[in-house]
């Protein structure tokens, strides 16, 4: 099976999903006066790493305000497996549901069949992280095949700091994959 990769640099592709209230969100727009966005796709309620990922990553938001980062999450999972999610999440920042396949496969992502249907009745995305600049093209791009494999946050964060400081003039990074 082939699988195809957003390249760092490219034009980071518009696709919607919805947030929590049912309002369509357009994936890559920052938001809350911030220029940069950062999208993290995770795999669903299911997965109990993801969800201490997520409410670690609630942990660094200031971090990421302070660069003018948005953050973001998004998952395959429906309306109602989020809201019941939530009970497990203590997040301020948005959380989407509904990605689909198809937009998975747009991002590159790894999917995944559930192991059984206690874990999810769908096929869902492995975890992902997309950064956007404000030009709305890829700046920094990590995927896994599986929930053990994350960026670690203390270290992307004093990355994207260093990226974000206009003395360091730091390039996109990737760019000439082929």
């Amino acid at each position: 099976m082939t699988t195809m990769k957003l390249h760092p640099g490219e034009r980071f592709p518009a696709l919607q999903v919805m947030d929590e209230r049912g309002n369509a969100v357009t994936l890559g727009k920052p938001a809350n006066g911030c220029s940069w966005q950062a999208i993290f796709v995770y795999r669903g309620a299911h997965c109990p790493m993801c969800t201490r990922y997520l409410n670690k990553l609630e942990t660094h938001l200031a971090e990421f305000a302070e660069v003018e980062i948005d953050v973001i999450a998004v998952s395959a999972d429906s309306s109602a497996q989020l809201a019941s999610h939530r009970e497990k999440l203590n997040v301020s920042f948005t959380v989407c549901h509904g990605l689909s396949e198809a937009q998975i496969q747009t991002l590159g992502l790894y999917i995944s069949e559930p192991r059984s249907e206690q874990e999810t009745d769908h096929r869902f995305a492995e975890p992902g992280l997309f950064v956007v600049n404000e030009q709305g093209s890829l700046h920094v791009v990590d995927i896994s095949n599986n929930p053990f494999l994350r960026p670690e946050l203390d270290t992307l964060t004093r990355g994207l700091k260093w990226i974000r400081d206009p003395k360091n003039n730091y390039p996109i990074r990737g760019s000439l994959s082929y």
